[in-house]
């Protein structure tokens, strides 16, 4: 199926009338309610202060002492260093209403019983990554230098190198659309796919269809999406759209109109495997932006990676693991193992080390990733990332890495879909060029890859940006390669978007006092964007 005309006029795509019809009928279902909601749980909190003027000052005391306790709970906290230092300046702007807010934001709903739940199911499955056998002691006596990496992965993260395996890099959303089309037909036994984003239309429609077919045709056919990534680009019954045509589904997190830190726990990952043999994963997801089948911030710049053989079962049990945390009844594993039976005969392309992150068991996994791959760097690290909004560990890590001598070099985008998170992103700009790091806007669009590559060794491609929510909030995903053909497929991909992106200079980050004074303000609350 050819991508070459997707920037043009579509049969069966949407004009801007009949979205703009769609769009009026979304406000008036369950998201207008939902935001009401939310709205009426402030004005109530709100009104409870402001409302009890008779016995104010009393009150006030009170909530000051809370705000106190609460300051000295987040202090002592196992957190990033940014979230406290934020909390602790939101009660001090607001020291009677501080205290409570954080309260009914974090304490409300307490995730404790899907922390035990993930633990079990994780427990139950970890061995079973093991099954096409260990490649750890080999991949440790080639690859020395990366082995505190691979170690840290398999040993503790719990996500194991695999040879066995061909990686093949996608370029873009278009050749990845393509891609899973043709490896979606060779499909026999099953087809799991997980996704932040769903959106009906060029890209999506199609996929449905294919799954309806292979379902109809019995094999087992599952999708995960996250429930507020959808919010505002599904109608409000899609699962059972997809039930009506045999496709089990199941919705993550579902969103509820309550003030809570649990809504900011979202499955983020992007994952498709087919009978355990072939998996993708990266930044794209499925809707028609990714395909530049509509223009929504220029070009859409994005990424993705293929893998065949051993790793391929790893990003199945990955899926596993989320379908079984909502579901009451569990898969036996080994049953979907695809080389029970018969032997794996693809061949070794180098090492391929799939992993997870899971912001619910305090290890930050998709962090420590990319900062090894600075800290092993020896000449160059080559970083795409939508979004620039890091903690000082990355930041030292980069600029350290810069001052160092390596050739340090991200891409972002020129055009943001989000304009504070745009703002804020180029605050780091200063110190990250006057240490000698070489940031560039990807000038014809939106830069959405996440990659890094270093050292024509070593490369990543998956679903983690550079900001606060994806490193620490979210439900995470990503392959790393080692001596992979990939890695080359990345570095050309980065050196060939280079010529497409401006240069960041020292005079581009000068400010006048007003633009700092926000960007300051803003970044100060980045770990909430």
């Amino acid at each position: 199926m050819s991508m070459t005309s997707f920037a043009g006029k579509r049969p069966g795509m949407p004009n801007p009338r009949e979205i703009s019809k769609k769009w009026v009928r979304v406000v008036f279902r369950r998201r207008v309610l939902v935001i009401a909601i939310l709205l009426a749980q402030i004005l109530f909190l709100m009104f409870l202060i402001a409302g009890s003027s008779r016995y104010f000052h009393y009150l006030s005391w009170t909530l000051n002492v809370i705000s106190i306790l609460v300051s000295l709970y987040i202090l002592n906290k196992k957190e990033k260093s940014a979230y406290k230092l934020t909390w602790i300046f939101l009660i001090l702007m607001i020291p009677i209403f501080g205290g409570i807010l954080y309260i009914f934001f974090y304490i409300q709903s307490n995730p404790h019983w899907l922390k035990r739940i993930i633990a079990d199911v994780d427990g139950k499955t970890e061995a079973l990554f093991l099954l096409p056998g260990n490649s750890l002691s080999p991949f440790s006596a080639v690859h020395p230098e990366y082995s505190p990496q691979s170690y840290y992965i398999q040993e503790y993260a719990g996500f194991p190198v695999y040879t066995r395996t061909r990686a093949k890099y996608l370029d873009s959303g278009e050749a990845f659309f393509e891609c899973v089309l043709l490896e979606l037909e060779k499909a026999e036994r099953y087809i799991f796919m997980e996704f932040f984003i769903l959106r009906q239309g060029v890209m999506l429609d199609p996929i449905v269809e294919i799954l309806e077919r292979k379902a109809r045709a019995g094999l087992d056919v599952r999708i995960i999406y996250d429930d507020l990534g959808c919010f505002m680009s599904l109608p409000t019954n899609f699962k059972s759209i997809l039930e009506t045509k045999g496709i089990k589904c199941t919705i993550f997190n579902p969103f509820r109109p309550i003030l809570s830190s649990l809504q900011n726990n979202r499955d983020h990952r992007k994952i498709i495997s087919i009978d355990g043999k072939t998996a993708f994963t990266g930044g794209i997801n499925l809707a028609d932006e990714y395909i530049n089948a509509i223009n929504r911030f220029g070009h859409w710049k994005d990424a993705a990676i293929m893998i065949s053989g051993h790793a391929a079962w790893s990003l199945t049990l990955i899926f596993l693991r989320t379908w079984n945390y909502y579901r009451k009844e569990r898969d036996d594993y080994q049953l979907l193992y695809p080389w029970k039976n018969e032997p794996c005969t693809e061949e070794s392309d180098g090492y391929v080390q799939p992993y997870a992150d899971n912001p619910l068991d305090d290890e930050n996994v998709g962090e420590h990733v990319y900062i090894k791959i600075i800290n092993s760097a020896k000449r160059y690290v080559y970083i795409n990332t939508p979004y620039l909004v890091v903690d000082d560990n990355l930041l030292s890590a980069l600029t350290l890495a810069a001052k160092s001598g390596v050739d340090v070099r991200i891409i972002t985008p020129h055009r943001w879909d989000k304009w504070m998170v745009a703002v804020t992103s180029r605050s780091y700009y200063r110190q990250l060029v006057s240490s000698g790091v070489k940031v560039y806007e990807y000038i014809s669009g939106f830069n959405h890859s996440k990659t890094f590559v270093s050292d024509d060794k070593v490369a990543t491609v998956g679903t983690t940006n550079l900001d606060f929510r994806s490193l620490y909030l979210h439900f995470e995903c990503g392959v790393l390669v080692y001596d992979n053909s990939v890695v080359e497929g990345v570095k050309r991909d980065f050196l060939d978007t280079l010529p497409l992106c401006h240069r960041i200079t020292p005079a581009d980050c000068a400010r006048n006092a007003l633009q700092r004074l926000v960007q300051d303000i803003l970044r100060l609350f980045a770990p909430l964007m």
